[in-house]
């Protein structure tokens, strides 16, 4: 692959910024260039291998995410995403800790009863 450490750069930047190689800018001249200097059968198994791989990180990522706590799936995309944009590359931690916090405090908040004339006494 010509240019690769480009390539490789570039997407490593897009990883990092919750983006992955999946976007279609960096996928699809790959795939040409496989088909062109490859032939058809190894394109095909990269395409396929590439939509897969794609497509289980997008699934994958955000379960291991939520198995650490019983969270929501939006609020931990909403603690990614807007950690990444508030705090940079360590915002991609900081976000989803500080929103189980703050959902964790919320609901054990809101769940609590109020005390009953026998309790107060």
């Amino acid at each position: 692959m010509p240019f690769a450490t480009i390539l490789t750069v570039v997407v490593f930047i897009l990883a990092v910024a919750q983006l992955g190689p999946a976007i279609v800018i960096m996928l699809i001249p790959v795939v040409i260039w496989v088909y062109s200097s490859s032939g058809a059968g190894w394109g095909t198994g990269f395409l396929v291998w590439a939509i897969f791989r794609t497509t289980i990180d997008n699934f994958l990522r955000p379960r291991l995410i939520k198995r650490g706590v019983d969270l929501p799936i939006l609020l931990v995309f909403a603690g990614v995403i807007g950690g990444r944009i508030a705090f940079g590359v360590i915002g991609l931690f900081i976000g989803p800790v500080v929103l189980a916090v703050a959902y964790t405090l919320l609901v054990e908040w809101v769940s609590e009863r109020e005390p009953s004339a026998d309790q107060e006494q």
